[in-house]
């Protein structure tokens, strides 16, 4: 009897395509034949996802058949007993409280025997699982990902030495142990935290760190010790009930915190700064030019609240300190807490943009601003960016959904004053988007 083609395909072919499928259904390639039986037991990386496996669509149902769950939990047992080789990556997602902490807990004392190299917990359950002390044994992890869980090393624990990769999103952990687990991770090249309780000062040594991404009410961002970074998106946040600026930010007098972590990054090439983050920076000292020049910086995407003049003389200092600057995104920050009027051309005093300034963006090619108001400040800076960039190729801009009637009445002024703007760039063109009808309105001429 001829063999099937796909049966006679070397392993390594056989494993890729196996890969591809969901692991349920590679598991059940077992029953093929009998050189089908182990293949799935060599797969190298293991995703074990309760939506996949179908528990997630009863998660409405009045009568939930409890054995469809039960054999979740099985089938992992099952995998992890059969394997037979060494597990490169294993995921786990569990949302429905069907994962008892103690089948948790079973697995990593599998995987930690096992060589782990890259481990995700994500785990929506009930009580908040605990990350149990087997895990820090792992010592061969090169990525690790841990979503709503609380961390707790042993004493005992040095680090994770071959660590490369850490994502942390809404894991509850103590200062010292974020500080900890950071400074003895030497390797450590990528960082995700993102709203981890416990995590008040962030203070990053990781002299390897090449991206971060970070999201969370801070007293103070420390990154003296981890100035390889070349790329940073930081949203910084305050609490709901905080009145005024946190007294944590205002650094001592004639000190900057945006001198502070600035000249520590001089190979930064993308940049994010998000949410509150450049108040943060915008307190105390404002130097014209950053000390030491963002040399290699290309991207850099900001949220602007243009109602605070030092928000956007720190927005232009980032400008003038950024020569190789291709690309810029602003998005308006309509704070909360700072008296507005929403309506286009409204008299607010046009804030430190001074036109005397000898600038020039000699790479600025693409300008994206979203959130616009058609206040005299935002569209003195947004002229001079036009008046200041000689090789400008496209701006676009979206206004913010106005309160009807002043969008009916403001919107066509708004189009009429950005028509008037002169521009550097004899190729510039300025893109409107209409929020409302989705319409778009081209003016590629100069003015």
């Amino acid at each position: 009897m001829e063999m099937d083609r796909i049966s006679s395909l070397p392993n390594d072919v056989t494993e890729k395509i196996l890969s591809c499928m969901p692991l349920r259904e590679a598991v059940r390639t077992s029953v093929l034949s009998s050189k089908w039986r182990y293949k799935s037991a060599m797969l190298q990386d293991l995703e074990f996802d309760e939506c996949d496996w179908g528990a997630y669509q009863f998660r409405d149902a009045v009568d939930v058949d409890i054995e469809l769950f039960k054999t979740f939990v099985t089938m992992i047992d099952h995998v992890l007993l059969l394997h037979i080789v060494p597990i490169r990556k294993f995921k786990l997602f569990s949302a429905m409280n069907v994962v008892s902490t103690r089948d948790i807990d079973r697995w990593i004392t599998h995987l930690s025997r096992n060589s782990v190299k890259e481990l995700t917990l994500d785990l929506w359950i009930e009580p908040e699982y605990n990350i149990p002390f087997s895990l820090f044994s792992c010592q061969g992890l090169v990525h690790l990902e841990l979503q709503m869980c609380s961390l707790k090393p042993p004493s005992t624990f040095k680090g994770f030495k071959s660590l490369k990769s850490l994502q942390l999103l809404r894991v509850d952990m103590a200062q010292d142990v974020f500080e900890s687990l950071i400074r003895c991770s030497p390797l450590l090249e990528r960082l995700t935290l993102l709203h981890c309780d416990g995590v008040t000062n962030l203070k990053i040594d990781a002299p390897n760190l090449q991206y971060v991404h970070v999201l969370g009410v801070f007293n103070v961002i420390n990154l003296e010790n981890a100035s390889s970074i070349t790329e940073a998106e930081i949203c910084m946040n305050i609490h709901n009930d905080q009145i005024g600026v946190p007294a944590s930010w205002i650094p001592a007098c004639n000190s900057s915190n945006l001198l502070k972590i600035f000249d520590h990054l001089p190979h930064i090439r993308r940049l994010e700064i998000k949410r509150r983050f450049l108040e943060y920076l915008s307190l105390r000292a404002l130097p014209e030019k950053l000390t030491k020049p963002c040399q290699y910086l290309k991207a850099l995407s900001i949220d602007i609240c243009f109602d605070d003049p030092d928000e956007i003389s720190t927005a232009l200092c980032f400008l003038r300190s950024s020569p190789a600057l291709q690309e810029l995104k602003i998005l308006v920050d309509q704070r909360e807490n700072l008296s507005r009027v929403h309506s286009i051309f409204e008299e607010v005093e046009s804030p430190c943009v001074n036109h005397n300034y000898n600038c020039t963006f000699s790479q600025l090619r693409l300008v994206k601003i979203t959130e616009i108001s058609g206040v005299k400040a935002e569209l003195d800076f947004f002229r001079f960016l036009l008046l200041s960039s000689p090789v400008l190729e496209r701006m676009t801009v979206t206004p913010r959904r106005f309160p009807e009637p002043s969008y009916v009445d403001g919107f066509p002024k708004l189009v009429k004053e950005l028509l008037q703007f002169k521009r550097e760039s004899k190729h510039a063109e300025i893109i409107l988007l209409a929020p409302l009808k989705d319409e778009l309105l081209h003016f590629p001429t100069r003015i």
